[in-house]
Order: structure tokens, then C-alpha cells, then sequence
């Protein structure tokens, strides 16, 4: 039996995907947590082949936990399922250590045949995320401004993008504002601009945000 842990704070997501997953002969949930210092604590007491984790999630980020998790873990296999495009994350998720990045509007028959793969401790990477993959390649682009940003950094950027206030960053992620207004200031350092507006026009010319 593939064991998975499913890591996501909306109870109805963890309902929807138990329910898929029940009808697969080979896969049982074998635990839920709902925030990244949990995943951490729970993914060291039980021996899981799986673990299902979202990038948005009360205060550890996604990625961070990933990263914590494959430090203490690298056998680990982890498969991201987020709310995010794969242009937003996938391709940080692939470096930090993830065996795959699915959106949540996958078909669950594909996220049982991602699951079953990963759990091989293989790599399960979409058609579309393979293809921008080797057209970046193919080009040898040079590094874009978003890139030099922490992941802290990035996900901030994206919010602000998306229209957020500071005031409203920091209750998303339990973070002051002044924090909040201090990574905006190194974010617009590293990426050589001056406002949220030109930060907002690079995240969606660039498909970050939608």
C-alpha cells in the first residue's frame, strides 16, 4: 500500500482528495496535518510514501517546509499540489526538492497516477511544465529579476502583485508589517524598481500573476 499524508489547511480539500483517493485500491491516506510545523513533526513519527503538500498554508511557508522536510528527509517524496499555477511555483518546488507540482484542478485520475509514481521515487512532471522546461533550455535565457529573490521574497512579490496591502500580507502570513515592508524594500533593491506598480506590471507581463 502507498501511505500518504495529505498537508493542506482547507478541510474540504483534504476531504475531496481522500474521497479519489479511496476508490484506488492501493492507496490509503495515512495521515492529515494542517500547517507546516505539523507535516514536519508528523512526517518524522510515521513512515509516509507520500506526502501531499500545499504551498499556501498558515504560517511556515510551503517551500520552506519542503526544504525542512528533504533536510530531514531526503528519501522523502514529496508531491506539491497548490492552488498556484505552475508558473508561479513549479519550477521553485522542482529545485527545492520536490518529486512534482499538480494544480489543484487536476483530474484525479492524474494525481493517482502522479502519487503512484513519485512513490517509486520518480519524478512526475506535466506535459505542459516539461515543454516550458525545454524551451527554457533551448533559449539559454538570461536570469530573470524574479529569480534572485528568496522564496519569502517571491511569495511576497506575488501578493503584492495581486493587489494585496502590506496590512493584508501580514495577516496572511503572521508576519508584522514592518517585516512585511522590509521585504518589499530588499524585493524592489533585487529587482531594480522603484513601486508596487512596475512590480505588479513585471508579474503579470511575465504570467506570475492572473
Amino acid at each position: 500500500m502507498i501511505k500518504v499524508l495529505i498537508a493542506d489547511d482547507h478541510k474540504l480539500i483534504r476531504e475531496g482528495i481522500k474521497g479519489y483517493l479511496s476508490d484506488s485500491p492501493d492507496i490509503v491516506v495515512s495521515d492529515e496535518a494542517i500547517n507546516g510545523q505539523e507535516v514536519i513533526s508528523k512526517a518524522g513519527k510515521i513512515q509516509h510514501d507520500v506526502i501531499l503538500l500545499d504551498i499556501s498554508m498558515p504560517g511556515m511557508n510551503g517551500l520552506n517546509v519542503l526544504k525542512q522536510l528533504k533536510l530531514n528527509h531526503p528519501d522523502l517524496n514529496i508531491l506539491i499540489l497548490s492552488m498556484h499555477s505552475e508558473e508561479e511555483y513549479a519550477e521553485r518546488s522542482l529545485k527545492a526538492g520536490a518529486s512534482g507540482y499538480l494544480t489543484k484542478n487536476v483530474d484525479p485520475d492524474e494525481l493517482i497516477s502522479a502519487i503512484r509514481k513519485v512513490s517509486k521515487g520518480k519524478k512526475y512532471i506535466t506535459a505542459t511544465l516539461a515543454e516550458r522546461l525545454a524551451c527554457e533550455i533551448e533559449a539559454h535565457r538570461e536570469k530573470l529579476y524574479h529569480e534572485a529573490l528568496s522564496d519569502r521574497e517571491y511569495e511576497i512579490m506575488c501578493l503584492i502583485a495581486s493587489g494585496k496591502t502590506l496590512t493584508e500580507i501580514a495577516e496572511d502570513l503572521s508576519l508584522s508589517k514592518k517585516t512585511i515592508s522590509t521585504h518589499r524594500a530588499h524585493i524592489l533593491a533585487k529587482m531594480r524598481m522603484h513601486n508596487n506598480s512596475q512590480l505588479t506590471h513585471y508579474a503579470v507581463q511575465n504570467r506570475l500573476v492572473h
